[in-house]
């Protein structure tokens, strides 16, 4: 899960690196407006992966996982299709 985090925090750096240049922030009319509202955007997709990175925690995800383990008629745990 940390690798995906991360994977998309250098996708979204690398995005930004490469448009930043073209990006005409003074321009007048919709280019001036675009060109802000995708930089907005590009610095709270890079917010929002650098926190989640950030504040990973491994023992909420293991939590979740036994939640949704189900009992069967033996009352012994058993894991919902599709789940290793």
């Amino acid at each position: 899960m940390k690798n995906r985090y991360l994977l998309c925090l250098l996708l979204c750096c690398a995005l930004i690196y490469i448009a930043l240049p073209r990006l005409n922030v003074h321009a007048q009319g919709l280019e001036g407006i675009f060109s802000l509202s995708w930089i907005a955007f590009a610095l709270l997709v890079f917010a929002g992966n650098l926190a989640a990175l950030l504040f990973f925690n491994k023992k909420s995800l293991k939590k979740h996982q036994v939640k949704t383990m189900h009992k069967d008629t033996e009352g012994r745990r058993i894991r919902p299709k599709g789940t290793i």
